[in-house]
């Protein structure tokens, strides 16, 4: 995977925790912390998104979308 350098500006007492972090060896360094806190983030807004869009559908549209031509589908089952 390609990585790529950057310079961020972060808040004093958050440094320092991520440095206790590092220094308890929960993360290899500062980098390595930042990383997975922001892919984290990213993962979470992803799940946001995903329930926003699920919020916007009605859901007895969707059960009828989803159950359309299924009577017909029943009689053609066999019967156990």
């Amino acid at each position: 995977m390609a990585a790529s350098k950057i310079a961020i500006t972060i808040d004093d007492k958050i440094l320092k925790q991520i440095d206790i972090l590092v220094k308890s060896k929960y993360f290899k360094n500062r980098s390595k912390a930042i990383q997975e806190a922001v892919t984290e983030k990213l993962v979470r807004l992803g799940k946001t998104r995903l329930a926003q869009e699920c919020a916007k559908l009605d859901p007895k549209l969707e059960q009828s979308i989803a159950e359309e031509g299924f009577s017909v589908e029943m009689e053609e089952w066999p019967e156990y």
